[in-house]
């Protein structure tokens, strides 16, 4: 067997970034002699954060504890507990489970599901794992339920998708800014500063979300649409812009494609039936077209409202298709760009963890792509198998053609849409392997389960929502017992497939070196990328395709990346969500984020400070639904859809449409709002539809 000794760590401050959101705020790390045996402090040089962290990050260092974490693997006992084992014990034990479902049912029984939270690294070594030594299909990601409808969207637009084309310090620098279904203030706290410098500059923001939320209070104007219309709205938007003469027909001219073709759609959409379709009032529509078109630069940022939605990719494309009406993107201080939630949202798909795609963005049905990349892992590229099924089409399998399944870094049974389904699916299978640092709610349904390192105890890079590669550096030592993702996957290919063991090496750098060379050529090139580079240099963006390449923080200026170099208009039509409210269920349902918790809360639930802040889950509504039901501010209230009911207490605001009911996703159990949610899928992105279902409502019973 291996040893996996571990070198020395300095005593002196280290720079690194937070392990949280995708902004990966810079922070310091600084031996000190507490339980978690380092204090954290902010970075000022960082230009992102520039010293100012959120409460998640301020108190990331407390997952560190051994109290907070499993230090220790745990194998299934024939009594059904979970029970401390060895590490080799473990290992055997998953490489067991995997061999024999390949051997009984085909490698395709065999299935991955990454997480959106894992290092670039660990997302390059975890696809090449599943195509070569399980050599099976099935292998995807939370990342899927993240902004897999911009990227879409971006893909038909640009021929390209990157979160943002353009870095965060644009943002205060243009017009104006038309911010759709995203609360920055509670998701990203360090990036409100950008609006607030963009107001203070002059320029003006524009906020569309069916809740008054904090980020809502400081716009100039909060449109609040019905949930599941910020397609129509973006529709009337545009349809105003033509009638009122506002399109930059020179840039359609020179700079685009299928405008006639977009424009002829959107004059279906007149002002007065949008209206009546969202709600919001018509002089608002107005008033936003002016505000977004008369400056010279303007910008519209998307988040997880529209995208998460059965027809995400459309309502994005109408977004982008108002941009590119009006003259934004591939212009300074001007554009489209998706704020990406994850932390290595963006990197965990660029290099091979999600069912479609290669390392460097490539496309697994491409000959070339496939060649490129058999050729950097020494395999023949017939040998790699097709696309597979999308994360939750992947879980929906599960106990039927998938049989095995080992998962790193994810939590669906919190996470995932209609969750009390999925949850079922992973209980029936015969096998469930996890790697976690926490013992997760996902983690505790598993015949294995094994502890491993976070984000200060190895170096790794991630990218962030700029398409910033960045280097988190190691700072500490894990408690002893825990190993890396990275020898996981050596030690399972060991196993598995001996002969490919070379393939999967240890060390970060020289996981890292290969990435760049599998990337080499493709859309996200990180060839001339480097660890020492990264350590001198934290403005390094993608693509950046040799070692004196300065990187691309700004996209699209001279071109986009399409074989003609313009940008492609894609025709779109409103169509409702997937659910629409009856008489049987009459509400809107839409969920969200609270800023004292992260995702699936497995890790912030386990911080002393911000349970204090954020204790559990609650269900928003407003003051007169709640007279009309007799529910009082705190009374327990249950809400029912199709596939569930929930239990929360009700929080009474008048920032919340009187249709519509709000709650946070970050618990289990009763208050579990992913119990509620439509699995609906986009037909492109294969996103489920998290923002929008019908609902009833009432107070919930004694016992």
């Amino acid at each position: 067997m291996h040893a996996h000794s571990l070198p020395s760590v300095s005593s002196a401050p280290t720079p690194t970034h937070c392990p949280y959101c995708a902004l990966q705020c810079g922070m310091t790390l600084t031996p000190d002699a507490s339980a978690e045996g380092v204090a954290v402090t902010g970075r000022a040089e960082f230009p992102v954060n520039r010293g100012a962290l959120c409460g998640k990050g301020q108190s990331a260092a407390a997952v560190l504890s051994s109290g907070a974490r499993l230090t220790t693997p745990l194998i299934r006992s024939a009594a059904g507990d979970l029970e401390p084992a060895t590490w080799e014990a473990a290992l055997d034990a998953i490489a067991g489970g995997l061999a024999r479902t390949r051997d009984d049912h085909g490698a395709d029984a065999c299935a991955i599901f990454g997480g959106g939270g894992l290092t670039n690294e660990k997302a390059y070594a975890l696809g090449k794992f599943a195509r070569t030594v399980l050599r099976t299909s099935q292998i995807d990601y939370n990342g899927r339920f993240c902004m897999s409808s911009a990227a879409a969207a971006g893909q038909k637009a640009f021929g390209l998708d990157r979160g943002l084309p353009f870095p965060l310090e644009d943002i205060p620098r243009t017009g104006c800014v038309i911010l759709v279904g995203s609360n920055l203030a509670e998701t990203m706290p360090p990036a409100l500063r950008y609006l607030t410098e963009l107001k203070e500059r002059g320029g003006k923001l524009i906020v569309i979300d069916p809740r008054r939320t904090r980020t809502a209070d400081q716009a100039d104007l909060h449109l609040a649409p019905r949930p599941g219309t910020d397609l129509a709205l973006a529709l009337g938007m545009l349809h105003l812009v033509v009638a009122e003469g506002r399109v930059d027909e020179e840039y359609v001219r020179d700079r685009t494609r299928g405008w006639e073709t977009a424009r002829a759609a959107v004059m279906a959409h007149w002002p007065e039936y949008v209206e009546r379709v969202t709600g919001v009032p018509l002089p608002q529509l107005r008033e936003a077209v002016r505000l977004f078109t008369e400056p010279e630069h303007a910008m519209v940022l998307t988040a997880r409202g529209p995208e998460q939605q059965s027809k995400g990719t459309d309502t994005v494309g109408a977004w982008i298709n108002l941009a590119l009406a009006t003259g934004r993107p591939g212009r300074p201080l001007s554009g489209y760009g998706c704020l990406t939630g994850q932390g290595n949202g963006q990197g965990g798909r660029e290099h091979g963890q999600k069912a479609d795609q290669l390392p460097g963005y490539r496309k697994l049905t491409d000959p070339a792509a496939r060649a490129h990349v058999a050729g950097v892992w020494g395999v023949d590229p017939d040998s790699l198998p097709g696309p597979g099924r999308s994360a939750y089409e992947l879980l929906d399998a599960l106990g039927g053609d998938i049989r095995s399944l080992l998962l790193m870094g994810s939590n669906p049974v919190v996470s995932a849409p209609r969750a009390a389904h999925v949850e079922e699916r992973l209980r029936s299978l015969d096998f469930l392997a996890v790697a976690d640092v926490v013992l997760s709610e996902t983690a505790e349904l598993a015949d294995v389960v094994l502890p491993v390192m976070q984000w200060a105890e190895e170096t790794g890079t991630t990218t962030s929502l700029e398409g910033r590669v960045l280097l988190r550096r190691r700072a500490l030592a894990p408690p002893p017992g825990v190993r890396s993702d990275l020898d996981v996957l050596r030690d399972l290919t060991t196993r598995l497939a001996p002969e490919l063991e070379k393939g999967f090496p240890t060390d970060p750098e020289e996981v890292f070196d290969e990435l760049r060379r599998a990337s080499a050529g493709g859309p996200a090139d990180y060839a001339g990328i480097s660890y020492p580079r990264l350590a001198r240099d934290e403005a390094l963006h993608w693509p950046c395709p040799g070692t004196d390449h300065p990187g691309t923080p700004r996209l699209f200026l001279d071109r986009f990346e399409t074989q003609d170099g313009r940008a492609r208009f894609v025709p779109v039509a409103h169509r409702p969500a997937a659910e629409e409210p009856d008489t049987e269920y009459p509400l809107y349902l839409t969920t969200g984020r609270v800023v004292a918790q992260y995702q699936s809360g497995a890790q912030t639930r386990r911080v002393a400070e911000l349970n204090k802040a954020a204790p559990g889950p609650f269900v928003e509504l407003h003051p007169r639904l709640a007279a009309r039901l007799g529910i009082a501010e705190g009374d327990a209230v249950t809400v029912t859809s199709r596939r569930g009911a929930a239990e929360a207490p009700a929080r009474i605001t008048a920032t919340i449409r009187p249709d519509t009911v709000f709650m946070p996703f970050h618990w289990p159990g009763r208050g579990r709002a992913n119990t509620l949610t439509n699995p609906a899928l986009d037909p492109t992105s294969r996103m489920p539809e998290f923002k929008v279902c019908a609902v009833r409502l009432a107070r919930a019973t004694a016992g």
